[in-house]
Order: C-alpha cells, then structure tokens, then sequence
C-alpha cells in the first residue's frame, strides 16, 4: 500500500512568505491522498474541488475552517465514522518536542474539524460525540496540538472538557500533558479566548500546580505562559500563587515563576520585580 503523506514545510516561517500558504493545495492533495487510502469510496476530486475553490485570500485559520466545511461535505455524515477515517490517517507521534518544523501544521483543519462538528449531537446521528471527540483530540495534539480545537468544548461543555484535561495530567506523552495547560489558556494567543476562566481562572490552577514541575520545558514553559496570562486579568492571583510555589522551588520552577511574570516586570510592577528577583532573575 502506498503510504501516507505529509506536505513538505520549512522549519519556520519564512519572510516574505506567508504562513497561510503551508495549508495549500499541496496540503489538499495529501490530504486526499491520504483519506483515500483508508476510505476507498471517498470521491478527493470533488474534496480538492471544494477545498480549494475561493481559498485564495484565506488566513490560516480561515483556510482550516474551509478545509473542515469540504472534510464534512464529502467525508461519512456521522461525525464519530468521519472522524474514525481521519484518524486512520495519521502518522505515527511525534518522538520530539521542538525541531518540529512547520508541516504539523498539515493537521490543522483535521483539529478544526474536530472543534466544528465533534460538538453537537446533530453531526453524530443524535448521539454524544464527546468521548469521540476527545479520543481525536489527544491523538491530534501527539502529531500537532489540540490547544485550538480542545477550546471551544471547554466554552461549551466546561465541566466535562476540564475533566478530561485533569485525566491526561499524568499522560506519559509530553504533548498531551502540554495541552492539559496550554489548551486551557484563557488569552492562547491565535486561539479563541474562553471567557469563563478570563473571569475567573480558579478551575484550572490545579493543572497548573500538577505541571509546575513536569520534566519536560515544553511543558512547564506552557504553565508559565499559562500563568502569565492569568496576570493579565488576575496579578494579585498570579502574583500569589508564585509567591507560593517560589518556597523551595528548584532551578526548573523558579525560571517558570520569572518567566510567568516577565510582562509585568517589565511595565515596572514592582511586586513582579520582587518576584523576579527572588526567583533569581535581574
């Protein structure tokens, strides 16, 4: 059987060329390439017809979006059995945590037609997508990251969504661990904001508190800008909880605490200062 295939991608965003472009037609083609393979019946050319008529002047983001909307016209019309071919399709997890490159980037519009459709019993012939849905995004987020696609459940179905979260804390993946912190953040930069926890982020401290210490940076460097965020609409919060954890906090957690207070800092606040300070920074 010929094998699956991913779009060839720079390491990072290059000037001059941008970063909408890593979802184009070459990304289609694989896409539909690799349905097929498992999905024998899946008519790609009217797939690739659809998901490349008027994306031209897309953003990334919109260009997911568009992607999803071809995904879902000509994909099973039962969520759960779309969503199965998808992830018959995916490669094997990444090993790593940087040197990724850009070309995870190939599974964006397979996260955002998760975050579109896995939501609504409507899509899944009037059953409850949820554990579907959550079984598609922790395998997502080991080949890129569900932090986009695990917020809109949280805005919607905010208990059951936290309480998955806090059953992957102790997953031995260190992306999956990461999304648990990073997929909850109130302000994630490009993704949707969750207005429950800007008002009030007292749910998720304790992922926070259960990853301060992870061994992986990728990960404690999430639950500090997870953190950091937090600052931004609780300081006196945030600013407690570093004091707390800065008691015999080792090398690890004390670079988290100054990097957790690094925006306020450099406003001048002082008490962010004296954080910094205490946690070993200038």
């Amino acid at each position: 059987m010929t094998s699956f295939k991913i779009p060839s991608a720079p390491r990072s965003i290059q000037k001059d060329n941008p970063i909408k472009f890593l979802l184009d037609s070459e990304t289609i083609d694989c896409l539909a390439h690799n349905i097929a393979l498992v999905h024998p019946v899946f008519d790609a050319q009217a797939f690739k017809r659809l998901a490349l008529t008027n994306i031209a002047p897309l953003g990334i983001m919109d260009r997911s979006a568009h992607i999803a909307a071809a995904l879902k016209a000509t994909l099973p019309a039962k969520f759960s059995e779309a969503a199965d071919i998808l992830l018959q399709t995916l490669t094997p997890p990444n090993v790593h945590t940087d040197r990724l490159g850009l070309s995870v980037f190939f599974y964006l519009p397979h996260t955002r037609f998760i975050a579109d459709y896995g939501r609504d019993a409507q899509h899944n012939s009037g059953e409850d997508p949820f554990d579907v849905a959550m079984r598609a995004q922790y395998e997502l987020t080991r080949r890129f990251t569900a932090e986009f696609s695990i917020r809109p459940f949280l805005t919607h179905d905010f208990e059951r969504t936290l309480n998955q979260l806090q059953q992957w804390l102790n997953d031995p993946d260190p992306h999956v661990r990461r999304l648990c912190s990073e997929g909850s953040r109130p302000r994630l930069p490009w993704g949707a904001r969750i207005p429950q926890l800007i008002a009030d982020p007292s749910p998720v401290l304790p992922i926070l508190e259960a990853l301060k210490n992870d061994p992986s940076l990728y990960v404690r460097r999430s639950v500090a800008n997870h953190l950091g965020d937090i600052a931004k609409d609780h300081s006196t919060l945030a600013f407690e909880v570093c004091e707390r954890w800065l008691t015999d906090a080792d090398k690890d957690l004390k670079w988290v605490i100054r990097h957790a207070v690094r925006h306020p800092a450099k406003q001048g606040n002082a008490t962010a200062l004296a954080i910094r300070k205490a946690a070993g920074g200038r």
